[in-house]
């Protein structure tokens, strides 16, 4: 997203009433790229890359795209949009009356391929309008664009972009960007548009091209690549789009090589399979090479209302990771490669100390740009996420002793760090000290934080380690375990401790107790006094956040949240909390069966409704099945979309209740 992007952006939605100027909203439409470049195509069918923190390249800034008959239409919102297949194809049906037009895109590697094919009683003679405007290197200025036949190159410096067509181009025109008045003005600009009196370079010195190509035998094909000249050349790029408008001709075979792309497996069986394949399709997309994960596609690249969301934060890289693990052992879905390449990216990104830092560009894993990074800095380590890598330890913990890493010593050698890391932010009373929350706006001392303190230790404790090491992981669950009731309210652990005293607002966050709890029995004792507060506190928390505003039903993150709430005056429901809901009140029922405990019954049946809320046909999930990170109450999706979290939590508790038998029981009330 460019500067002028953002800014016409800001012109069209600054009185939109759920909308925030400024942004580069995924809230509509699908994504395809299942492999290292991920781009948005949106209900008009048009395309935007979101590529930058996966690749390392911007590529598509804007597009748009329609058909001329003796007159030009643009295409409209309004089409039908689907996924072909269980992979990251995607079909746009664009009505034109008796007639319409089937657009079909597919990512590969780092090219995308868009085939547009007429049905119906279509005219003979229809030409395929197309505007692209490329960013290279991120860049909105001092671009430029070289012609090559039937295809267009923009370039800035290292980045060259692509755009071909598999028919002879009519026309070619460079588009003039907007001028500085046309910045500052109240009305936005709308392209394409006509070039009028210009600069003789005016329309070569841009990066954005208006294309006109017939089609032929009823379709046409438009590729684009974007590459860095340090990797390929022009030749072999311009070989590449040739190959790619002629070899992905048809519809059929764009569908081909998206299954191709597919790196799982879910049989036909699989309970909830379209929930499971709709998961594993976003965590893809979400993916680099590396296997590190982007938390949603980035909405927000000027930080106009957060600090971005294309990184990877090792909290939620590592928790999905663990979801994952725990899915494929239930539902046998191929992912050991996955979770090998997770391992290794944890182990090559620990820092001495042991720790992992705020958040990393997953594509070089290089340190990105972030707000909770005190361990490398000098001073408090308040500003620094202690939960973070201890999410990190347990996933490495249960991988080393359920999966088949190819290096365990070196998974070992990482564990031992990680829990001296984890020592070290412990405080004399068995709590962790001061530090940001799980939800990255907040200082104290967390229950959440805790949770993972807990869930790490007795990970480590249970893994094929040292005896050494696994002795003391043992003792420092039981201190962590008995230091929690300092955080008991009564009916509920509470949010934190904050400079002496107890905020006891519920938080969505807390529920991670259960899980953290579930793993700890196998290590050391869990008393029924424990039991039977994770019951009372899981009871208290899902029902003073649960919220049903008649559009939607969910969670809310927690007390008092008034993040990006606009107009609202209440908070606003969350996926990654109604998921945590649902995932908890499974752990806890797991937790009370095991104790042959009547109250299991409840627990599953609440994981149950919850999990309704996210399933394909709740009122959490989009048309696309996504998850969007949050909705307001009339059920309009904002922020991240789709977010990572919320869709491994769903997988994961698919697979736990199926695994329980506990998935398709009967609920103790139906809801009306």
């Amino acid at each position: 997203m460019t500067l002028r992007t953002a800014l016409n952006d800001f012109k069209r939605t600054r009185d939109r009433r759920h909308q925030f100027p400024g942004e580069l909203r995924s809230t509509t439409g699908s994504f395809s790229g299942l492999d290292s470049r991920l781009v948005h195509v949106d209900n008009d069918g048009s395309l935007r890359d979101y590529s930058y923190p996966l690749c390392g390249l911007t590529g598509i800034d804007r597009s748009r795209f329609g058909i001329d008959t003796g007159s030009t239409t643009w295409f409209s919102t309004d089409a039908d949009q689907r996924y072909r297949g269980d992979a990251g194809v995607v079909e746009t049906i664009h009505d034109c009356g008796d007639w319409a037009v089937v657009q079909t895109d597919c990512t590969i590697e780092q090219a995308h391929v868009t085939r547009f094919e007429l049905r119906g009683d279509a005219p003979a003679d229809v030409s395929l309008r197309a505007f692209v405007d490329f960013a290279p290197d991120g860049r909105d200025g001092r671009q430029s664009l070289l012609m090559h036949g039937n295809t267009v190159e923009a370039y800035h410096r290292s980045e060259h972009d692509f755009v071909g067509v598999s028919t002879e181009l009519d026309a070619v025109q460079g588009q003039i960007p907007e001028r500085f008045p046309e910045l500052v003005h109240d009305d936005p600009v709308s392209f394409p548009r006509a070039t009028g009196e210009r600069r003789y370079e005016d329309t070569t010195l841009t990066g954005g091209v208006l294309l006109s190509a017939p089609f032929v035998d009823g379709g046409v094909t438009l590729a684009t690549l974007l590459t860095d000249t340090n990797d390929i050349g022009r030749d072999a790029a311009l070989s590449t789009i040739d190959r790619l408008v002629s070899d992905h001709y048809t519809s059929e075979t764009l569908l081909e090589a998206g299954q191709a792309q597919r790196r799982w497996s879910v049989p036909a069986d699989t309970p909830s399979r379209e929930s499971v394949v709709a998961d594993l399709r976003v965590l893809s997309l979400l993916s680099a090479t590396n296997g590190a994960r982007i938390a949603a596609p980035d909405f927000d690249p000027y930080y106009v209302t957060s600090g971005g969301y294309g990184y990877t934060w090792f909290r939620d890289d590592a928790e999905i990771s663990a979801f994952l693990l725990e899915a494929d052992g239930t539902f046998d879905l191929g992912l050991d490669s996955w979770h090998q390449r997770s391992a290794e990216f944890y182990c090559r990104t620990q820092q001495p100390d042991g720790s992992w830092p705020h958040r990393v560009w997953p594509g070089d894993e290089t340190l990105a740009p972030g707000w909770a990074n005190a361990r490398l800095e000098s001073g408090s380590d308040a500003d620094y996420q202690a939960d973070q890598t201890a999410s990190v330890t347990s996933f490495l913990a249960t991988y080393l002793r359920t999966g088949d890493p190819a290096d365990p010593e070196c998974i070992e050698a990482t564990l031992g760090r990680a829990v001296e890391s984890i020592d070290d932010t412990l405080a004399d009373d068995g709590l962790p000290i001061a530090c940001q929350n799980a939800w990255e706006n907040m200082r104290g001392r967390f229950t959440h934080t805790a949770a993972t303190f807990l869930h790490a230790y007795a990970a480590v404790a249970r893994a094929p380690v040292c005896a050494t090491l696994r002795d003391h992981a043992r003792s420092q669950a039981e201190t962590v375990l008995s230091s929690l009731d300092a955080l008991w309210t009564g009916d509920r652990y509470a949010l934190r401790e904050h400079d002496g005293a107890i905020d006891d607002r519920l938080d969505s966050a807390t529920l991670a107790l259960p899980a953290a709890c579930r793993v700890a029995t196998e290590a050391i004792d869990l008393p029924a006094e424990t039991r039977d507060r994770l019951s009372t506190h899981v009871e208290t928390t899902l029902d003073g956040l649960e919220r049903d505003t008649g559009d939607i039903r969910g969670l809310v993150r927690f007390e008092g949240d008034d993040w990006r709430c606009g107009s609202q005056d209440r908070e606003k429901i969350w996926t990654v909390s109604t998921a945590w809901g649902a995932n908890s009140a499974a752990q806890l029922g797991a937790l009370l069966r095991d104790a042959d405990d009547s109250r299991a019954t409840a627990a599953y049946a609440r994981a149950r409704d919850l999990l309704g809320e996210i399933l394909p046909g709740g009122s959490l999930v989009q048309s696309s099945g996504y998850l969007p990170e949050q909705l307001f109450d009339d059920g309009t999706p904002d922020c991240g979309t789709p977010l990572g979290w919320p869709h491994a939590l769903r997988l994961a508790t698919v697979a736990h209740l199926d695994d329980a038998g506990e998935l398709t029981a009967e609920p103790l009330s139906a809801r009306e």
